[in-house]
């Protein structure tokens, strides 16, 4: 029994046994400081600091904000035009695409390619307009998603019914929210960037600016499809990837969970819907393997290893490989 499993199962303080292991975002496991030929494989209930109350507590603040912002896309209804939809539209890959799916899932959650900071930095910034949290939340979250994928640790695991992995895990608990100690543990590469701890912090602001913005150059009308609508579509978009595709879909890898491969949630998550290539290949920043599985993401990250804005691309390809390897090529 490890020093870990004995603080658990004895009450001692597991915090303290924790400063040592952090998680690894090439492999999807928790690392010793030695490096990644180190990894140690403990026990689920051991890493995830759980608190029984704060895992039934409903969080009222998001609750409210996300109801609002609901209720105010509904109103931008009466208010169609197609300034207003080419706004939304531009806005919505804008957050959703550079933002989510090359800055806080390809680029700082799995460290699929490298880029200059400044560009590290700016992606982060685009994803703040999706209000899904801060980069280093999101980040930490989504570590914690693959290290425990579908089990009572996983935060949003559709173990717990479609409703959960959608929406109902913001809303209740703190999958959401981790703490200083949590991000410490999953994310250390990135809490030492202050500027990426400070858009965690302030992530709610970029998007009042955005909203003054619209406000001054297209008028009210463009501030509820701009920010409310757009950002409305991006949450569900980013949490059918947490629902469906680990729910219905096609699977090309046996992994040990149910995500799938989908090509609706692909094409409208800009190629994060072929989850299960995902899964089984984390760190692979390519995640449609073949010319039938669309992924937008992959193309604007050749884009920029073309303008010399990224570099280190890692791709599973499927054709040199046998399909259940593991190994990684280094893009060329």
């Amino acid at each position: 029994m490890s020093c870990i499993t004995r603080a658990i199962k004895f009450g001692a303080p597991a915090s303290r046994y924790f400063v040592k292991k952090t998680y690894d975002p090439r492999h999807g496991t928790i690392a010793s400081p030695q490096g990644p030929e180190s990894h140690q494989h403990i026990e689920m209930e051991t890493i995830v600091g759980r608190n029984e109350s704060s895992a039934r507590k409903f969080q009222w603040n998001t609750i409210i904000w996300v109801s609002l912002f609901h209720l105010f896309s509904a109103v931008a209804l009466f208010y169609i035009s197609w300034q207003n939809i080419a706004i939304t539209l531009v806005l919505l890959w804008l957050s959703v695409s550079p933002g989510i799916g090359l800055g806080y899932h390809r680029l700082l959650t799995h460290r699929g390619f490298k880029t200059p900071r400044w560009v590290e930095r700016t992606l982060a910034a685009f994803g703040t307009l999706a209000l899904q949290s801060g980069p280093v939340s999101w980040v930490t979250t989504h570590r914690i998603h693959h290290a425990f994928t579908e089990t009572e640790n996983d935060p949003h695991s559709p173990e717990r019914g479609l409703f959960w992995a959608h929406i109902g895990w913001i809303f209740r608990g703190a999958g959401n929210t981790p703490t200083r100690e949590t991000m410490e543990r999953y994310s250390p590469d990135l809490v030492k960037d202050p500027v990426l701890m400070f858009l965690d912090k302030f992530y709610w602001a970029q998007s009042i600016l955005l909203g003054v913005i619209l406000w001054l150059a297209f008028g009210l009308e463009a501030v509820l499809w701009g920010v409310f609508v757009r950002t409305v579509l991006g949450w569900h978009i980013t949490w059918l990837v947490n629902s469906a595709t680990h729910t219905w879909g096609s699977r090309r890898f046996d992994t040990r969970d149910s995500s799938t491969n989908s090509l609706i949630i692909g094409l409208l998550a800009f190629g994060e819907g072929w989850h299960n290539n995902h899964h089984a290949h984390p760190r692979s920043s390519r995640h449609g393997l073949t010319w039938k599985e669309f992924d937008f993401n992959w193309i604007q990250i050749k884009i920029m290893r073309m303008l010399r804005l990224a570099k280190d691309v890692y791709a599973f390809d499927i054709k040199s490989d046998a399909v259940n390897s593991t190994k990684l090529n280094k893009s060329v």
